[in-house]
């Protein structure tokens, strides 16, 4: 699915119950969020620093939040219920990028067979959309905090996000076939998919709001997402993908780590 048809999914899905929320009492919060994603793939050596440093994208994002706390009818806050005042339901659609290769003490330039050539070889990206939502709980009030009672405002998520995928690969080794052994290790003969795919993603994080002014805030966050795909960087070597070579290193679904700022502004 290409980006506009994601962005009109979105805007259909948010923007059009601006009026059906404003009637039900309920507030509404949209933001832009940006950062860093580290891309956890089947590309260099799994709990190795140089390879979750070095395969590291970049994402931006729009969010909705609903906002129970506060009621857009009468511009007053909300009955003081425990649900009122520590959660808020945050919708987005994501893009986010990463190109992907080999790191790490397989591919160390000392090392001169041809494996290690062909790993060096080896080049890869995945381009992402997603759209979703997510659970947010405030521990502390959020009335208090929409009153600049103090100033930060932790908070915890969880949700699920579809996905639209669309990944790369390629080798400049040899004659740059990819599914060739002369050019790839025998385990990723058979283990590469460039066709776009869909999939499901659990996403949870933590962060915090910082007070800017009487409406809007400051937000960071750190979210996990774990794919329920292996093919979203457009690599997985298995088993049952070559019947070549057992892969014990492929452990699990691709996942991402995303470290990102965000500017939050109270609609109502």
């Amino acid at each position: 699915m290409n980006t506009r048809i994601l962005m009109l999914v979105f805007f259909f899905l948010i923007f059009p119950k601006q009026d059906v929320y404003g009637q039900l009492g309920i507030s509404n919060e949209v933001g832009i969020l940006t950062g860093p994603v580290a891309f956890y793939s089947d590309y260099g050596v799994r709990n190795d620093f140089e390879t979750n440093s070095g395969n590291v994208g970049f994402g931006i994002g729009i969010m909705h939040y609903i906002n129970f706390s506060y009621r857009a009818d009468c511009n007053c806050y909300s009955a003081a219920k425990y649900w009122n005042d520590h959660f808020k339901v945050r919708t987005e659609l994501d893009f986010h990028k990463t190109n992907l290769q080999h790191i790490g003490r397989y591919v160390d330039p000392s090392r001169t067979n041809e494996a290690a050539y062909q790993l060096r070889g080896m080049k890869g990206s995945s381009t992402v959309f997603e759209v979703g939502s997510q659970l947010e709980y405030f521990p502390f009030s959020i009335r208090d905090f929409m009153a600049n009672a103090y100033k930060i405002a932790p908070f915890i998520s969880a949700g699920v996000h579809w996905v639209s995928f669309d990944p790369e690969a390629s080798t400049d080794f040899g004659t740059g076939d990819i599914e060739s052994p002369v050019n790839v290790p025998d385990k990723y003969i058979g283990a590469f998919q460039q066709e776009p795919g869909t999939t499901w993603a659990f996403v949870t994080s933590v962060g915090a709001r910082f007070k800017l002014g009487q409406r809007s805030d400051i937000m960071l966050d750190a979210r996990w997402q774990y794919y329920f795909s292996n093919w979203v960087d457009g690599l997985n070597p298995s088993f049952e993908a070559n019947n070549i070579v057992e892969v014990p290193e492929n452990l699990a679904n691709d996942w991402i780590f995303w470290m990102n700022l965000g500017y939050i502004y109270y609609l109502n």
